[in-house]
């Protein structure tokens, strides 16, 4: 038995004993800090019919055992410390200070957390819209790292800015950088809510290489179908995204779009490229929520007989300039969900991929278009 296995029974066991109306459970006081404890369980299927490469075999796997203990008080601190059993490592784990000064609402965050650099990625994982993020979030998105944020925010726009070095689990992220966010709202009605935003990132590389690669849509998936391959004497990776969001009843429609240059030292710095478009429509016509810059799906515990959605996203990346032939990949997704009552959710999901990269040995551009049937059921608190 996998020396993880009692952590995800102990999920599971948990997540059946919550009552359907509590959104986390809570666990007492301890002084001033009111304690609660949220977790998330997934369990992901990937069954691939390969085109050129052979996309492994069909995977049935584990995907997320999250637990995060969170913590709210004395005054305007609170703290949270997240740990994902199945990958062994370390989420949020930070401490946040809030305060009010007129119609300005102030945070300051120490510790590991999110970086301000992609709206899909700050969106909280169990409320994704797909199984798979979208290829350029998955390259460019910074995640998690230990840093110092601060954030300022009136009601209809947010400004975020970090310092960051190091993920707190060693060796899965490295490189010290900076990182700032601003979103606007131009509209913002019931049912009907326009978001604009910018964010730029900049960090350095361990040993001074580059790396871009990007897995074929699907988590479970080893092989990338375009890479770069190793570029020495790559100083910084610089990043630069727009977002556009509009909530509009029950659709929601959401893009974002990034620019990259890696600055090399002794050649041509490389530009790569990328972005997604996608559509989501809540059956039911039930409204999306917002808050903080971020969007996210209507409360499913309180709808009667669950909340089914469809969805649809297309993306794509270039990894190739100049002398560097990374290779090109897009992607259509078609998608479903159901959330079912307030702790569950299933998802399905269809990727058809289209990829293309040259190759040095026949002096030709060699296509790869492999179809992909992604599953995932959640359990979550």
């Amino acid at each position: 038995m996998n020396r993880t296995t009692p952590l995800y029974l102990a999920v599971v066991a948990s997540l059946l004993a919550v009552p359907a109306a509590q959104a986390a459970v809570k666990i007492g006081s301890v002084g001033q800090t009111d304690l609660s404890l949220e977790g998330l369980l997934q369990a992901d299927g990937n069954w691939y019919s390969s085109d050129q490469r052979d996309l492994g075999d069909d995977r049935l796997r584990m995907r997320r055992a999250e637990l995060v203990l969170k913590g709210d008080g004395p005054g305007p601190l609170d703290w949270t410390l997240g740990w994902d059993a199945k990958a062994e490592k370390f989420l949020d784990a930070n401490v946040r200070a809030r305060w009010q000064s007129g119609d300005l609402k102030h945070s300051l965050r120490v510790g590991q957390f999110k970086q301000p650099n992609s709206l899909e990625e700050l969106s909280s994982t169990g409320a994704n819209d797909f199984i798979a993020k979208a290829t350029a979030t998955s390259t460019y998105a910074i995640g998690r790292r230990l840093g110092l944020g601060y954030e300022l925010g009136g009601q209809r726009w947010g400004i975020s800015a970090s310092v960051f070095g190091d993920e707190l689990t060693n060796g899965l992220a490295e490189g010290n950088g900076q990182a700032l966010r601003g979103w606007w709202l131009p509209h913002a009605g019931a049912g009907n809510t326009v978001h604009l935003g910018i964010n730029h990132a900049r960090h350095d590389l361990p040993a001074d290489t580059l790396r871009l690669r990007a897995r074929p849509n699907a988590d479970l998936a080893d092989v990338r179908l375009i890479d770069t391959g190793r570029l020495p004497g790559t100083d910084r990776l610089a990043t630069t995204g727009v977002e556009a969001l509009w909530l509009a009843g029950p659709w929601k429609l959401q893009a974002e779009y990034f620019t990259a240059t890696g600055q090399r030292q002794a050649s041509a710095d490389f530009d790569s490229h990328g972005g997604y478009a996608s559509a989501v429509y809540n059956l039911g016509g039930h409204a999306w929520s917002y808050s903080g810059g971020v969007p996210s799906p209507p409360k499913a515990g309180s709808l009667a007989g669950g909340l089914w959605q469809l969805g649809a996203r297309y993306d794509q990346l270039d990894l190739d300039d100049g002398a560097v032939a990374g290779g090109r990949q897009q992607a259509l997704t078609l998608g479903v969900n159901y959330w079912y009552g307030a702790h569950s959710k299933f998802a399905l999901n269809w990727v058809k991929l289209r990829s293309e990269r040259f190759d040095a040995a026949t002096g030709s551009t060699l296509s790869d278009d492999p179809d992909i049937l992604e599953a995932r059921i959640q359990l979550h608190w």
